[in-house]
């Protein structure tokens, strides 16, 4: 198969998942597909079999009548100790730490490509695993019969009770304390664009970084088709075409940002880009 017929089948699988509601989307396979335009010539299917074979390798050990309590014990062992899944704490900002494949074959990852992979095991072992998409640090729920068990994958799959989120919370708002309910509140599932759209937030924020508009402006491009009311993502996308000189376009977007968020907090400097704007791109005509 060539690399163009290749290229153009993974945007129809990126439209296909797009499309699709949110209960079915396999994450996994969105996640590779988005790696894809990084490694075109990634085997997605390939990568989602050895998925496959990770959670067989660990079911055939498990018990039929074992616990959801007892399968994230065998599973925590199984995926941090004997897979040596582990958090890039070296390197937490390497593009390949957001990148499934990379995961898979380098065993690092940050926490919310680890959290992917644990999901994907545990869910192939019958658990009840959902992402949250907690304040600094991405956590997989577990359902159970008589509640839910919050899990963090980037430290080994150590269950977090209230009080500890709490203080995770304090350190991250320098010292203002959360209420239990409040800190509950934020444990809904996050569903599968949402999870998608954090993994390519964390890419655009290093490509912007490293100053690579290009790719900065191809990993937005796929969050608003994962999310279109996301307003501040085409303030971000009109900086981006800012930057490139791409005038219109940027007027464009900040155009429809505003539509979108009349009320927002930076809507005044907003519309003085964009008058700014519209005068460049009238010398332009």
């Amino acid at each position: 198969m060539s690399g163009i017929i290749k290229a153009e089948r993974q945007a129809e699988r990126w439209q296909r998942i797009v499309a699709a509601p949110d209960e079915h989307i396999n994450i996994a396979e969105a996640a590779l597909v988005i790696a894809v335009e990084e490694y075109p010539d990634l085997d997605v299917d390939g990568y989602l079999g050895c998925i496959d074979d990770m959670a067989a390798g660990l079911r055939k050990r498990l018990r039929q009548d074992i616990t959801p309590t007892e399968t994230i014990i065998a599973l925590n062992r199984y995926v941090f100790e004997e897979l040596g899944f582990t958090g890039n704490a070296d390197d937490y900002y390497d593009p390949r730490n957001s990148f499934l494949n990379e995961v898979i074959d380098r065993r690092l990852g940050i926490p919310i490509t680890l959290s992917v992979i644990y999901m994907e095991i545990g869910r192939r072992l019958g658990l009840a695993l959902h992402g949250v998409s907690f304040p600094g640090n991405f956590l997989v729920k577990c359902v159970v019969r008589d509640g839910a068990i919050i899990l963090d994958p980037y430290a080994g799959g150590a269950s977090l009770g209230v009080e500890e989120l709490q203080q995770r919370l304090q350190v991250l708002h320098k010292g203002v304390d959360a209420a239990p309910a409040a800190v509950k509140g934020m444990l809904t599932a996050a569903g599968g664009k949402e999870i998608l759209a954090r993994v390519l937030r964390n890419l655009k924020g290093i490509y912007l970084q490293q100053k690579d508009l290009l790719r900065a402006l191809s990993a937005t491009e796929r969050i608003i088709a994962l999310v279109p009311a996301a307003a501040e993502e085409y303030c971000d996308r009109g900086n981006i075409y800012l930057d490139l000189e791409c005038f219109r376009a940027a007027l464009a977007d900040f155009r429809h940002y505003l539509g979108l968020r009349p009320g927002a907090s930076d809507a005044q400097e907003v519309k003085q880009q964009v008058a700014e704007l519209q005068q460049v791109v009238a010398r332009l005509n």
